[in-house]
């Protein structure tokens, strides 16, 4: 049992595990503005699913399928998003503060205003998102080149 300042703590009976969509068929699902804070979409397909403006820190996207995909204004901070497979996907205004991206591909895609500080990205993606990269993110203000380190 938790003490704190001699009174009891109790656990809260009413905290639930992650969600977990992991090796799920989700295309096409409307996930826009839930909160999905540490749930896990690991292998999942999630072509055509609306992820936008849902909030989901920490939450692990890794080997994931998104094609066609609305994850505009989604906070992504702390996510796991390794080895997924971006196409044809709206990324822009995504907070990717402290994301995982490593070997991850990003094809046609929209990171207009996306914020990746301090994200995990390999050298080659760096490149990639950089010959597109503009505009700053709506909710930290950061520019989306100067996030990505990009060289002017």
């Amino acid at each position: 049992m938790l003490v704190l300042n001699g009174s009891p703590v109790l656990a809260n009976p009413y905290a639930a595990p992650p969600l977990s969509f992991s090796n799920a068929e989700l295309r096409g699902h409307d996930f826009s503005g839930q909160n999905l804070r540490a749930a896990e979409f690991s292998n999942a397909n999630l072509e055509a699913a609306d992820f936008s403006n849902a909030r989901a820190q920490g939450a692990v996207f890794s080997a994931s399928v998104m094609t066609k995909t609305d994850m505009h204004g989604a906070d992504l901070r702390d996510a796991m998003l390794d080895q997924s497979k971006f196409l044809d996907t709206d990324l822009s205004d995504v907070d990717f503060t402290n994301a995982i991206l490593l070997g991850s591909t990003f094809e046609n895609v929209d990171i207009t205003g996306a914020d990746f500080t301090n994200a995990l990205l390999d050298l080659s993606q760096v490149k990639t998102l950089c010959k597109m990269a503009e505009g700053a993110n709506s909710k930290t203000g950061i520019d989306t080149r100067y996030s990505l380190g990009c060289r002017d």
